[in-house]
């Protein structure tokens, strides 16, 4: 499923990845590059499948680790109102 912040939630790229301010809270996340390579695959109109693929493409991991990774990931940002 396509990932899409909440509408009170600015993005930000910087060279170690991407920050995301909840202006409702001002409270900041810091995503790392493999959690940025995610939230890119999914906003793009990626589903999880994809994102763990484009991990295990980009990164020494197993599919497994990479499916639970993006799962978590996304769980977390939809659970903090981050992401819709």
């Amino acid at each position: 499923m396509p990932l899409r912040f909440a509408a009170d939630v600015s993005t930000a790229k910087t060279d170690y990845g991407t920050v995301l301010l909840d202006q409702r809270s001002g409270e900041y996340w810091e995503l790392n590059p493999t959690a940025t390579l995610v939230i890119d695959t999914l906003m793009a109109g990626g589903d999880e499948e994809a994102a763990a693929t484009a991990i295990t493409e980009a990164f020494d991991v197993t599919a497994e680790r990479a499916r639970a990774d993006v799962s978590a990931l996304v769980e977390q940002l939809r659970a903090g109102g981050l992401a819709v």
